[in-house]
């Protein structure tokens, strides 16, 4: 029998290496994916961030060379997400969180059972490496979510403000200017009337006096349809079903379309009054818009409450359009119709959807929590 040859020493150290390789290739794989996963929690513009900080804690504990026994805990501001298995580790290693420069929180990774000495304890060099990059993709999240509620504020404040100053504008067209001109027609009639008066105008003179007095009573009717407008007296007295409907009334009367107007499940629902606002004003840009663009015939208005949403549906037969391109020109010429819709909704907690394609109309929908102001 021939003698089993001697092991090859090169053979060895390249399987060793090769061997140490895989294990450096596998260990890159795991940082990729949890980088990746946290990415893609953080655009779950849904979720909650104590919700992405919990996830996150999941995603790294299983990034770490042993998962098994690994824990992590996120710490801001006093809060804390953790893994469910939490609890005092045997070995640890932390990086400071960071926003705008400034340290506000820290991750925590730790081992719950003793294992091998690495470059750092237990842990490796590379280990390091994601935890320093998990902080810091971390400290990006929040300074984003920071802002988004930031530009949330702003725009509460905004709406806010545009409320007040339509209140403000509409009380001065009623009470001001309206009753200013309708004491003028009162005058200009008692003036037509007074023995001696209409006997010296001329025919002419006569028929100006009365078309005068017409004008001003429809100059009066306008001045107060936009009063009505800018604050809608029903909603405060009768409620927005009763406003919404009477608002599809007036636009059919007004331009001569078919506007259908239905609502479903409201009877033991109190919506209060800012949400019915907010919702009152979706409705009013929705029809403004299918009146001025959508060269419809047909608009259907649909105000339902389902648990746990409140709904809001509005559809033409219009010529439609592609929404990204229209809401891209409507901010370069600086017209908020469609932004100033999306925000309200949003600010309600709920969401805007816009379906449309040329040629096939356009779907207008808005999704209120029930909770969120309905009861």
């Amino acid at each position: 029998m021939n003698a089993p040859a001697p092991p090859d020493p090169l053979a060895a150290a390249r399987e060793a290496e090769h061997a140490k390789t895989v294990a450096a290739l596998c260990e890159r794989i795991k940082e990729l994916d949890c980088l990746y996963e946290i990415t893609r929690l953080s655009q779950c513009q849904d979720m909650a961030l104590d919700g992405i900080l919990a996830g996150a804690c999941r995603v790294a504990a299983r990034a770490w060379q042993y998962p098994a026994v690994t824990c992590v805990r996120v710490t801001i501001g006093g809060r804390n997400q953790a893994t469910p298995n939490w609890r005092r580790p045997v070995a640890r290693q932390e990086s400071p969180i960071r926003s705008r420069g400034e340290v506000i929180g820290r991750i925590e990774v730790g081992y719950l059972d003793k294992c091998a000495e690495a470059d750092e304890g237990p842990f490796l060099r590379e280990e390091r490496h994601l935890l320093d990059a998990v902080a810091e993709h971390l400290g990006r999240i929040i300074e984003s979510r920071n802002n988004e509620e930031r530009l949330r504020q702003l725009s509460r404040e905004l709406i806010r403000a545009q409320e007040t100053e339509r209140q403000r504008i509409a009380r001065e067209l009623h009470d001001d200017v309206a009753q200013n001109l309708s004491l003028v027609r009162l005058s200009l009639d008692r003036l037509a009337a007074m023995p001696g008066v209409a006997d010296s105008l001329s025919p002419d003179g006569q028929e100006a006096v009365r078309e005068s007095s017409a004008r001003l009573g429809a100059a009066i009717a306008s001045l107060r349809n936009l009063a009505s407008d800018l604050l809608p007296p029903a909603l405060d007295r009768l409620g927005l079903v009763e406003a919404a409907s009477n608002l599809c009334h007036e636009t059919a009367a007004r331009t001569g379309l078919m506007v259908e107007f239905s609502a479903d499940g409201l009877d033991a629902v109190r919506v209060d009054f800012q949400t019915g606002l907010n919702l009152y004003r979706v409705l009013q840009e929705a029809l403004a818009n299918a009146c001025r663009h959508g060269r419809c015939s047909r608009i259907v208005v649909r105000l339902i409450a389902s648990h746990p949403l409140l709904l809001l549906r509005v559809g033409d037969d219009g010529v439609g359009f592609d929404p990204e391109v229209r809401l891209a020109e409507a901010l370069g010429q600086k017209r908020m119709g469609l932004w100033s819709m999306g925000e309200r909704v949003r600010l309600l907690g709920g969401r805007l959807t816009i379906r449309s394609r040329p040629g096939q109309g356009v779907r207008i929908k808005a999704e209120i929590p029930l909770g969120q102001g309905a009861t």
